[in-house]
């Protein structure tokens, strides 16, 4: 365990003083001691390691051993052994040992093994040997070391010898790291991981690979760390290596025949906080890290190391025995423990700090025993009758919601007659609910225990429903402005010259004639043919150029009269500027999640003409013009309004005559929007802009395009509209008490 406070745990333990608490923390069981630990002695190893030699008067067997990296220590389990070692306690000060206490309790037997600093180790058997190699693998023994009989040590196979390597097996986790899953065909692998930050190694020591198993998967397409898994075979073992990318952390443990390698992801470099999930379930443990690794550890002895670091009370069940080979390292002792009880078939359920631990099938005949228990309380239970009054609310409504078989009631009490009970739901199966639509009661007939259930349920749905005032505002701006210049000119003129011809100019040909028949006149009563005709005639008919204002603002008139000729000229001038603007409030209340409609405005009525069989019948139809609001507010938990508004409004542009009847135009402005808005927010859900500029030029060709002169030749006009419209809206929501205020 690397965590302080399971080094606290492991230093108080493993203290002289504490022997006898250490002695009944292992004790699983008391049984006889059919082994004896003679002798201890230690040598150093040429590789500057220090071997340490158990001596006994039989095999080992089974030996259990673990290590903690705080304070660093190594510690090894021979079940069923006796101690016959006088020393208690006895310093090396060789290598990275510092010293060996031994203790004895409940027929087991713990060597400890006090470590300068955490340093690799291996244990093999010879005979009736068991060695720990501190500092160097496969380090052998470089003095002559016997133990207290003289025999030599003879060469044994290690712990790892004999196992092979069943399959592996990649997949991504719910954190996103990458989980490589190893099966061996039997327990007991050692492996040694060295994590180099670019990639990590694993080497498991006399451990086989088929042919079958050397392989190397490209895992890039599962988006983790693990860029490829390789396995393949070693010159003692065999070697995983896996290839990342980015930075990440390792979490690994070995359940019996299982090596589980989990590389999570670490986000900009951060330190995790713990792995994401070795499991099915996406969980998140808080628990402090800690490091275990057990060989064939009983399972007992586990949840109590599990307890002290917890602090939590583990009871567990007397069906909860075996063994577990267990190696896990930085994990935190809420995910071990889920672990362990994954691994051997059990669960657990907590009850404030004590945690029950038993097998699963144990847990599931206890709680089925206590529903059935439950139910057959329920079944016995007296029925009770309490009616209760809905305030604010429909019982109707209510009786339905406490039923899963919503049916509609038959109606309610009228005249005494009850409605007819609906059953089922919230109700037990005994329990029955009906209504009062008259007084808005409900009637419950059930057991004491589910009418208070019920009551509490109701106290929750009863209650004054929040209402919505919806303000909203329809703007419509008009604004134009038009400019008209035109101009009047004409040239009127007749005289007779010497030869008697008649010459006349005019701008029209019943003017020139005019003047002709004038000229004409004038000979017949003698006048001299030198003489002037007088021009006239209509003014109108005198224009040679016509184009004026039609509805002039102003206008100036010159005219000229010569001895034979008459010159007119007229200007006029037009400008005009308008500035509109149409502002509607519709304003509603209703209530939350009820549609509420505002309308204003008129009917009009024109005639329709139908033919039918050559008669014609005449009807009067109404077309509607109205400014409305149709609003659906809903009060979000977090104090806002979402509103599902339509808003209308409509004008009367005019008629328009449609073979001799009169249909009436109309100018429709609508909008259909759902929005989210903060309470007594104004926020404009709508609005269209129209502009319109226009030029127009009326002139007499060639005429018109002479410089300023031209002006007398042509009329010009300008006119610029432009048109918004804007729909603004502001909901704002009315408590029981500022309504009731109002």
């Amino acid at each position: 365990m690397t965590a302080s406070n399971l080094g606290k745990l492991v230093r108080n333990a493993w203290a002289p003083a504490s022997a006898l608490a250490l002695m009944s923390l292992l004790a699983a069981v008391d049984v006889a001691a059919a082994n004896r630990l003679e002798d201890v002695q230690f040598a150093s190893t040429s590789s500057g390691g220090v071997d340490i030699v158990l001596t006994m008067t039989e095999p080992a067997g089974d030996a259990g051993i673990f290590a903690t990296e705080e304070p660093p220590r190594v510690a090894i389990d021979l079940p069923e052994t006796s101690n016959a070692v006088e020393k208690r306690r006895i310093a090396v000060g060789t290598g990275a040992a510092s010293a060996i206490t031994i203790l004895e309790a409940g027929g087991k037997t713990r060597v400890i093994v006090d470590l300068f600093r955490s340093t690799p180790y291996e244990t093999r058997a010879q005979g009736n040997q068991l060695i720990l190699s501190l500092g160097a693998a496969h380090s052998g023994v470089a003095q002559a070391v016997q133990s207290s009989a003289g025999s030599p040590m003879d060469p044994a196979r290690t712990v790892g010898e004999g196992i092979s390597v069943q399959g592996i097996d990649f997949r991504r986790s719910q954190s996103g790291g990458g989980l490589i899953v190893m099966n061996m065909n039997r327990e007991g692998a050692q492996a040694d991981l060295r994590d180099s930050g670019d990639g990590v190694t694993v080497l498991f020591d006399k451990v086989n690979v088929p042919d079958a198993n050397v392989q190397r998967l490209d895992v890039t397409d599962f988006a983790t760390p693990v860029q490829t898994v390789t396995l393949d075979r070693a010159r003692d073992g065999a070697r995983l290596n896996i290839a990342t990318a980015g930075t990440y952390e390792t979490v690994v443990y070995q359940t019996e025949n299982e090596y589980v390698l989990e590389v999570n992801p670490l986000a900009d470099g951060s330190v995790a906080s713990g792995p994401g999930s070795l499991l099915t379930e996406e969980e998140s443990y808080a628990g402090t890290p800690v490091t275990f690794n057990f060989q064939n550890i009983p399972v007992r002895t586990v949840l109590q190391l599990i307890a002290e670091e917890s602090g939590l009370n583990i009871v567990a069940a007397d069906t909860v025995s075996g063994n577990v080979t267990l190696r896990l390292v930085n994990v935190p002792w809420d995910q071990a423990l889920e672990i362990v009880l994954r691994a051997k078939g059990l669960d657990q359920r907590r009850e404030g700090n004590v945690v029950w631990v038993a097998p699963q099938a144990e847990l599931a005949t206890y709680e089925q025993a206590l529903a059935d228990a439950r139910l057959a309380l329920e079944q016995r239970a007296e029925l009770a009758t309490e009616y209760v009054a809905i305030n604010y609310g429909s019982a109707e409504d209510i009786a339905n919601l406490l039923t899963t078989e919503a049916k509609r009631a038959q109606g309610g009490l009228a005249g005494g007659t009850q409605g007819q009970p609906i059953s089922a739901g919230f109700l037990s199966a005994r329990g029955s609910v009906s209504f009062d639509k008259r007084t808005n009661t409900l009637l419950i007939n059930d057991s004491a225990e589910k009418i208070q259930e019920i009551k509490k349920l109701i106290a929750l749905l009863d209650r004054p429903v929040d209402q919505v005032l919806i303000e909203s505002k329809i703007v419509i701006a008009t604004q134009s402005f038009a400019r008209e210049l035109g101009a009047s000119f004409g040239v009127t003129g007749a005289r007779e010259d010497s030869n008697g011809n008649v010459l006349a100019t005019s701008g029209s040909l019943g003017s020139a004639a005019f003047l002709t028949q004038q000229a004409l006149n004038n000979r017949i009563n003698g006048q001299s043919s030198g003489l002037p005709v007088t021009p006239t005639g209509v003014t109108q008919q005198r224009l040679n150029v016509n184009l004026p204002v039609l509805s002039p603002t102003g206008s100036i008139g010159f005219a000229l009269l010569g001895h034979s000729y008459l010159l007119d000229l007229e200007l006029t001038a037009l400008e005009e500027e308008g500035n509109g603007e149409v502002v509607s409030s519709p304003r509603v209340i209703t209530a939350n999640q009820q549609e509420a409609v505002i309308k204003q405005g008129d009917e009009i009525g024109y005639v329709k003409a139908t033919d039918q069989n050559g008669f014609i019948t005449r009807t009067i139809e109404f077309k509607e013009v109205l400014l409305e609001l149709k609003v659906t507010p809903t009060i979000t938990q977090d104090g806002r309004v979402a509103l599902d508004l339509f808003v209308k409004k409509d004008e009367l542009a005019g008629f328009i005559s449609v073979a001799d009847q009169d249909v009436p135009q109309i100018t429709k402005r609508e909008v259909t929007t759902s929005v989210l808005m903060d309470n007594a927010q104004t926020v404009v859900i709508g609005g269209v802009y129209e502009f319109s500029n226009r030029e127009d030029v009326r002139k007499v060709p060639f005429l018109g395009d002479v410089p300023f002169l031209g002006n007398l030749f042509r009329k010009k006009g300008g006119r610029n509209e432009k048109a918004e419209l804007l729909i603004f809206v502001t909901p704002r929501i009315l408590t029981a008490n500022s309504s009731a205020g109002r």
